[in-house]
């Protein structure tokens, strides 16, 4: 099957060659020239593991193509959306300029009976404005495939993911309605797509555009919320003495718990939760640095649907020697050490700076 993939970003280039591995014939787009001349050389633009190989197999065998002219794309069977989705930098929603711009420059070059697939993180809704973009073509179908990739394991997760999510017009009923023909062609399309997964048992969940568009977001914000959860926990820890690891532990046996993402520290749960979280109206713990007589340490910012809230001070973050320890540094367990720097982040030399005020 040919397939063309617009936007070679994190998503875009991974899940380009990734279908090439299993024997499609891939063209990925991308509006950067230097980007697309790295990876056309078989070579990844940001670091993950087993990526550089798949590119340079992609090469090799002629499936897996480049290029920065949106036409090369005509004559593929499916076409995957995955452009950024950056939050706006005038509100808390996502930005959809560039997933707009891609589906309207596609729109020339789709032959009949295409299917468009979305895959960046969007909020709801989304899918129904880009029927609007797609209006002029109604031999043009539109499915949405929600990713589930993670910095470092996204080849893995490409290759052996936990589900396929396929969003399709009037949802499962409709997708299996033998009187109902686009959302059954979309099913079929990325059946086709996805056979070798399908084949080697990866559950496949079929749904509405809603439900698909949606997945994405709550599974970050209640992987977030496990983070949260775990780093509220361990002030209760720092006050009572208890040792936060352990606790995880012992809450991770439970299999209703489990102990993925149930660690204590600065963390995001992924690497779209902080904009998809926003988007969601969710708040997630904030960081901020702040000066101590040693050093500058990381201190963290709780925050409510509100605003800004109170400015903890637990002892497991607080520096060597400040004034605003709760009790020395030196009482401790080693795993609880504070992260300081002599350096200053680079943020505090910019203007209107302060630290955060103590409440």
């Amino acid at each position: 099957m040919k397939i063309s993939v617009i936007g070679c970003g994190y998503l875009g280039a991974v899940h380009a060659a990734t279908l090439a591995s299993m024997g499609h014939t891939v063209v990925g787009i991308d509006v950067d020239a230097a980007k697309v001349d790295q990876l056309g050389r078989g070579l990844a633009p940001f670091f993950e593991p087993g990526l550089d190989e798949l590119l340079r197999d992609g090469r090799s065998t002629g499936r897996l193509t480049f290029s920065t002219d949106v036409a090369a794309a005509a004559g593929a069977q499916v076409h995957f959306l995955c452009v950024g989705t950056p939050q706006s930098k005038t509100s808390d929603g996502a930005d959809l300029t560039f997933l707009v711009a891609a589906t309207g420059a596609l729109l020339p070059h789709l032959a009949r009976g295409a299917v468009v697939v979305g895959k960046s993180t969007v909020p709801v809704g989304t899918v129904d404005m880009l029927h609007g973009v797609l209006a002029a073509r109604q031999d043009v179908q539109l499915g949405w495939n929600p990713e589930f990739l993670r910095q470092g394991t996204a080849v893995k997760d490409s290759l052996v993911p936990d589900r396929l999510v396929y969003g399709v017009a009037g949802g499962r009923a409709a997708a299996f309605n033998p009187k109902t023909g686009a959302p059954r062609a979309v099913t079929a399309a990325l059946d086709a797509v996805y056979e070798p997964l399908l084949n080697a048992g990866i559950p496949r969940l079929v749904c509405s555009f809603a439900t698909a568009e949606l997945i994405k977001s709550a599974a970050n914000a209640f992987l977030a919320t496990k983070v949260s959860f775990i780093n509220a926990i361990s002030e209760l820890c720092d006050a009572s003495g208890a040792d936060v690891a352990e606790l995880s532990e012992a809450m991770g046996m439970d299999p209703r718990i489990g102990n993925r993402y149930m660690h204590a520290g600065w963390a995001s749960a992924a690497g779209a939760c902080p904009r998809t979280s926003a988007a969601s109206a969710v708040r997630l713990p904030r960081w901020a640095w702040t000066r101590s007589t040693t050093g500058w340490a990381w201190w963290m910012r709780s925050t409510s649907a509100n605003g800004p809230g109170q400015w903890p001070w637990p002892r497991n973050c607080a520096a060597a020697g400040s004034p605003d320890a709760r009790s020395p540094s030196s009482e401790l367990p080693s795993n609880r050490r504070p992260m300081t720097s002599a350096t200053p982040p680079p943020w505090t030399s910019q203007p209107g700076w302060q630290p955060p005020a103590r409440t």
